[in-house]
């Protein structure tokens, strides 16, 4: 439902405005949810293979074709297919990547230390080639990314086996101590230094890693996320690199929103990634 709802809530129109040729392919389709408990620690493994799959090709198909594609999703294990393409496309045309990881979780889990299995608190891990097998080859290289490609902000609900993970793994975190410390401004710094012509710069943005007062239209909602302006100035300091490339926008659930609030904010903070702006300073 959720990529349906930002078509509601007008994406497609917004960019257009913006002089883009917008191809709408649809939506992808895969199995079902079976609601089943985890096996072996995971969590509806197969259904989960097949999904990646397909947004994969499909997020490789438009590389290919020299498109920036958006992948509008709903759980944000479909990231694994997405950053996996562009891991393949950045070492097809030689170019480096950098991936900003906007979620309030830090979806670095393992079956053996995942609390519930759900496989969409690992996607990190599987990107850096901790996970199944048929879930960390698809882009042909194993580990599709590493430690120092990503950067992870917003992250306010880590398990406490995810916490050595990450600190094993050395990946910069932005959390909301830090934001709260430091400000956005100083993290986004941070997380955009070293940016150049020569990398491809992926966000993959989970709507939780927003604050559920202005985002209530998710599944894993956390208080105590960026602010409406806090998340503007991250995508205005995003658009002003002028290196966006691809894009995830993922966990939005329509059934918990209220007036599609949470699409519609989806749909104003991508505009900004695009260069909407309010700054009217000279």
């Amino acid at each position: 439902m959720g990529p349906d709802a930002l078509r509601v809530a007008g994406l497609n129109e917004a960019l257009e405005a913006r002089q883009m040729t917008v191809i709408d392919r649809g939506n992808l389709h895969g199995p079902a949810n079976p609601w089943q408990q985890p096996v072996n620690g995971l969590r509806h493994l197969k259904e989960a293979i097949d999904w990646n799959q397909a947004v994969f090709d499909a997020v490789d198909l438009a590389l290919q074709a020299g498109q920036m594609p958006m992948m509008l999703g709903g759980d944000h294990c479909l990231a694994i297919g997405s950053i996996s393409a562009v891991a393949k496309h950045c070492k097809r045309i030689g170019k480096k990547l950098r991936v900003l990881w906007f979620d309030a979780h830090a979806d670095s889990n393992l079956s053996t230390i995942s609390p519930t299995g759900n496989i969409h608190g690992m996607p990190v891990a599987c990107l850096m080639g901790h996970g199944p097998q048929e879930l960390i080859g698809y882009a042909g290289q194993t580990p599709a990314m590493l430690p120092s490609e990503i950067r992870l902000i917003g992250i306010r609900s880590v398990d406490a086996g995810e916490k050595r993970f990450i600190h094993e793994m050395g990946m910069q975190v932005y959390d909301m101590r830090y934001i709260d410390e430091f400000g956005m401004r100083s993290a986004m710094t941070a997380a955009l230094e070293g940016l150049d012509a020569d990398t491809h710069l992926h966000v993959s943005f989970d709507m939780d890693c927003l604050d559920p007062g202005i985002a209530p239209g998710v599944g894993t909602a956390v208080l105590g996320g960026p602010t409406y302006r806090e998340a503007q100035l991250c995508m205005e300091m995003i658009a002003d690199t002028g290196l966006l490339a691809s894009l995830d926008v993922v966990e939005l659930n329509p059934a918990l929103d209220v007036r599609n609030q949470t699409a519609i904010l989806a749909v104003d903070l991508i505009e900004s990634l695009f260069g909407k702006s309010t700054l009217v300073r000279m």
